[in-house]
């Protein structure tokens, strides 16, 4: 098939991209290279789908190249650019579209709330346009566990009501899964909304805690630990996470248009215990800095992967202590780190 990979600079887009060509597809990565983290991890992505720096960094052309046999093209535009997205829909004629490009981080969500307006919202409106009007067989989407926001029944199931977001990035989520079913219900597009349980692995976000905390550790300096420790996160690997992405692209879609499915490791782990395992891998213990919870955080996530398991045999297994172990032999090897 030929797929559009939004977002495909990213953590989760990148490996998406390098599964996707591995399988034999052609593939399309969209990315607006955004400042929110360190632009260099982004341009690194990309090189290792072989897409150099110096095009990359031009928006609205086009860069190609051959990777796993097959050929990858890097375009560089903003999801919100009405103009420039339906030609790229008019001239590449993609069979899917997967959707990862999204402003991400609850907490930044309080700081800088029009960057989720435009990406996450007027951004998501323009595929869903594209989706309508170029034929597009199947919309794969990234929402977040963060859709579940207050709700107390655990393990979170996508049949819970998602009423109560408590960040504009959680609502911003939600919205989109909304807009899908409405696309959906208009006019017949299979959209699939994939709700990420706290994913981590290498060429992890330099914002998520694994990075945070491995990078304090080996610079001699304290972590931060909220809610005094006492949290517990459905942390899932990256390629499991892949993995459920890609099986969901390739199956045909039958006997149905709107779908969400959670994909966690169906398994709640406490902070305290997943800092422990990196303290192991690192050979150093943390200087933990205990602080309250900070606001649009919730204490547990933990997903129930019923559906995904029942419709795609799939569930993630990876534990953290493989897990933690491949990031930061990645770190150690990407930052030069003894």
């Amino acid at each position: 098939m030929k797929i559009l990979v939004t977002g495909a600079a990213g953590f989760i887009g990148f490996h998406t991209c390098k599964k996707l060509l591995k399988n034999g597809h052609q593939v399309v990565g969209l990315d607006n290279i955004n400042d929110y983290y360190d632009v260099n991890l982004k341009y690194a992505r990309l090189n290792e789908l072989g897409i150099t720096k110096k095009e990359a960094e031009i928006f609205n052309h086009p860069s190609k190249s051959n990777i796993y046999d097959n050929f990858f093209k890097f375009i560089r535009m903003n999801l919100e650019n009405r103009e420039e997205l339906p030609k790229l829909f008019e001239k590449e004629k993609f069979d899917v579209v997967c959707n990862l490009a999204a402003q991400a981080g609850v907490r930044y969500s309080l700081e800088n709330p029009e960057s989720y307006v435009d990406s996450n919202i007027v951004g998501f409106v323009n595929l869903l346009e594209c989706c309508r009007h170029y034929n597009i067989q199947h919309l794969v989407y990234a929402s977040s566990s963060s859709v579940y926001g207050l709700n107390k029944k655990i393990p979170f199931s996508t049949d819970d009501s998602v009423d109560h977001p408590i960040s504009l990035y959680a609502a911003s989520k939600k919205s989109n899964e909304l807009m899908a079913h409405t696309y959906s219900h208009l006019f017949k597009i299979p959209t699939t909304g994939l709700r990420f349980f706290t994913v981590y692995g290498p060429w992890g976000r330099p914002d998520m805690a694994l990075f945070l905390f491995t990078k304090a550790i080996t610079e001699n300096k304290p972590i931060k630990v909220f809610n005094y420790g006492k949290m517990e996160r459905d942390f899932t690997y990256i390629d499991d996470i892949v993995e459920g992405v890609v099986r969901i692209i390739e199956k045909k879609v039958e006997n149905r248009l709107y779908k969400v499915y959670n994909i966690g490791n169906n398994n709640s782990v406490k902070l305290m215990d997943f800092i422990e395992e990196i303290e192991r891998n690192l050979q150093k213990e943390a200087v933990k800095d205990m602080l309250p919870i900070q606001p649009g955080d919730v204490e547990k996530t933990w997903a129930n992967v019923d559906s995904l398991i029942k419709d795609y045999n799939y569930k993630p297994g990876t534990t953290i202590k493989d897990g933690i172990k491949s990031f930061i032999d990645w770190y150690k090897h990407y930052y030069k780190v003894n």
